[in-house]
């Protein structure tokens, strides 16, 4: 596992709010800085793939009424990451970044269909690769498909960006005195009850010692920062991991 700001490539989880910066769901003012992130992270040299939810468009969780089950409902929120993905991909190209939508879904009109050795080679030929469609079935977040293909890509880190600049003891908003963790184990945060990510997603990335940094993705540069090695938002990784004078607080 490369050491923090020495990745070869990594796993950019980022919700589907962040595309939507302004009225629309897909607004200028989110997908620009977006794209811009990523293009400049890209030229850095690092292997980047990237799964993003659909919240600015359809959350499948919110769009429960009566005679609507959870399938069809979660169904056509994957559906809406693949309308995202499109997105993001048209701009990325058009700022000279090669760029591959890959669904777990198979629409062949649209998007190729998700094959790890497939999208291996994409990210080898250095290519950002954007996964759509979730994990393709119904109650898992796209959360656990970040979690899923950061392990089946051999991603060096799973980057989720947020609206938060890290993990915290307590939540910040409600509360001036919350500390930030600078570093710390899938242990403590299981033990501190802090939600991260959905447990399905999180106990994945502990079993299989994939390190996780959240971060906040909506300042300008920290992407790339943080691809730099630079102390950007929090590190979680596995116990064994990290020796016990590295843990602490920001």
């Amino acid at each position: 596992m490369a050491a923090l700001g020495g990745w070869r490539r990594v796993l950019l989880k980022v919700s589907g709010e962040a595309l939507g910066g302004g009225s629309r769901p897909i607004d200028p003012e989110g997908l620009g800085p977006l794209t811009n992130a990523i293009a400049e992270a890209w030229r850095e040299g690092v292997e980047i793939a990237v799964v993003g939810g659909g919240g600015n468009i359809l959350r499948g969780a919110q769009t429960r009424m009566p005679g609507l089950g959870r399938t069809a409902a979660d169904t056509m929120g994957m559906l809406a990451t693949v309308i995202n993905a499109i997105a993001l991909q048209e701009v990325l190209e058009s700022a000279g970044v090669p760029t591959r939508v890959m669904t777990a879904i198979e629409m062949k009109a649209v998007a190729e269909p998700y094959i790890r050795r497939r999208a291996l080679r994409h990210l080898e030929k250095r290519r950002v690769v954007i996964l759509a469609g979730g994990t393709g079935h119904p109650y898992f977040s796209t959360d656990t498909a970040a979690a899923l293909r950061g392990v089946e890509l051999e991603a060096d880190a799973l980057l989720k960006g947020t609206q938060v600049d890290g993990v915290y003891d307590k939540d910040p908003k409600r509360h001036p005195d919350a500390r930030r963790f600078a570093e710390i184990t899938f242990d403590e945060v299981l033990a501190r009850k802090i939600q991260v990510m959905d447990r399905t997603a999180f106990t994945l990335c502990d079993e299989q010692r994939l390190p996780i940094v959240v971060f906040e993705m909506g300042v300008p540069g920290n992407l790339t920062r943080l691809i730099r090695g630079e102390n950007v938002g929090t590190l979680i990784r596995h116990a064994a991991a990290v020796p016990a004078a590295e843990t602490g607080e920001a």
